[in-house]
């Protein structure tokens, strides 16, 4: 099922799921997926609980290989972890080294991908201060709030210069003022970098104040059920866009689209 209040050209493509599933443990967790993900669009995935939004990620991040169909990133099969894929996890906590600072959490991925050590501090710097955390350089991870901590597992996502930004739930544990601050500042580095991001969320409304498309998932198993193009005016605004009639009926297509999925509905 396809939706749009105003179709939008699509443009070439970075990733490719060609009927893709995915059996783990013998049970069929995605299945028959196809998807074309848009060189430097935002992507949201939504879907009920466990209906497979962060298995998909993980396809897409090459931590999975699939059972059925192939998942091509710019015209090559993903078949391992790339440099220029970067993944941003929920657990802020565990993403992070405890006993590094900032500086040594971001240097990590530059030490992997084997930039000389000369190199790496304004490189740093400058991933610190996009994420507004110049001046926290020295600090350690329990010596910062969530939204800190999140804000620097960007950063070190950021080093890797990614073509492809996968962000799992990333804010699904703050307050819901830290939560549209870090909305607002993913939006700005999109719009500063141009990569291609796609973005797993539970918030229907965080999933259309963010996407450029959302993709609904029906679950047992995991299967596009869905497909909305967002066409609301860029930049956004916390308060004008949500009150955008646009912005109201997606948030009602896919609120019915969940309950359905959910069984709620016959």
């Amino acid at each position: 099922m396809t939706y749009s209040d105003a179709g939008s050209s699509a443009g070439p493509s970075l990733y490719r799921f060609r009927n893709v599933g995915l059996s783990l443990g013998g049970k069929l967790i995605l299945d028959d997926i196809a998807i074309d993900v848009r060189k430097g669009e935002i992507l949201c995935i939504v879907g009920a609980s466990g209906c497979g939004k962060t298995t998909l990620l993980r396809l897409a991040g090459g931590l999975y290989q699939p059972s059925a169909g192939s998942v091509l990133f710019d015209g090559v099969p993903m078949t391992m972890p790339r440099q220029d894929v970067a993944i941003v996890f929920q657990d802020y906590g565990r993403a992070l080294l405890p006993w590094r600072t900032a500086t040594g959490n971001v240097s990590l991925a530059l030490e992997a991908a084997n930039v000389p050590a000369a190199e790496r501090r304004p490189r740093i710097d400058a991933c610190l201060a996009k994420v507004g955390l110049a001046g926290h350089a020295d600090k350690y991870p329990t010596q910062m709030s969530g939204g800190m901590q999140q804000r620097l597992q960007i950063a070190r996502c950021l080093a890797q210069e990614p073509q492809a930004l996968l962000m799992d739930e990333p804010f699904g544990a703050l307050d819901a003022m830290t939560r549209q601050s870090l909305q607002d500042e993913v939006l700005a580095l999109h719009a500063e970098t141009g990569a291609t991001i796609v973005f797993v969320t539970h918030d229907l409304e965080e999933a259309i104040y963010l996407g450029d498309r959302v993709i609904g998932l029906l679950p047992h198993p995991g299967r596009v059920g869905i497909e909305v193009e967002v066409d609301l005016p860029r930049p956004r605004n916390q308060l004008a866009t949500r009150e955008e009639p646009a912005f109201l009926r997606l948030r009602r297509v896919l609120f019915d689209f969940i309950e359905k999925s959910e069984g709620h509905r016959s």
